[in-house]
């Protein structure tokens, strides 16, 4: 019993105050913006992946997820690397061609012209 007031008081000093999913294929990206006790808030990025172990009536599905928290000191570092990091794709292997014909739902987001700069739209 004690343990589980320990993991709700952890689950508390969470709170989402902003969250979109990002539908892309197999997986699932979840921004949460999410603030602390002390009013401070920060980006949690999560992966997940539904995997289906098993064929037929013995399948059994489940979802890999993988997080990162990303804190406001660090976003423009974070957001040069991810430049960076895209710009060597897009030198090695040419621009991206944004996908057009896929029926956009609530939540997922739509694919803006390229640029030099990354930019970030969230609505709330």
């Amino acid at each position: 019993m004690e343990e589980f007031k320990k993991k709700g008081a952890v689950d508390a000093d969470k709170e989402i105050v902003f969250s979109r999913a990002i539908k892309a294929g197999k997986r699932i990206y979840y921004l949460d913006v999410k603030k602390n006790r002390k009013d401070e808030m920060f980006l949690a990025i999560t992966e997940s992946k539904k995997v289906v172990s098993g064929e037929g009536d013995d399948s059994q599905v489940s979802f890999e997820k993988h997080k990162i928290f990303l804190y406001k000191e660090d976003f423009e570092k974070f957001m040069n690397g991810l430049h960076e990091a895209i710009g060597f794709i897009e030198q090695e292997q040419g621009p991206i061609e944004p996908k057009h014909g896929n029926s956009n739902t609530e939540n997922e987001t739509e694919t803006a012209p390229m640029s030099d700069e990354i930019k970030i739209d969230i609505d709330f």
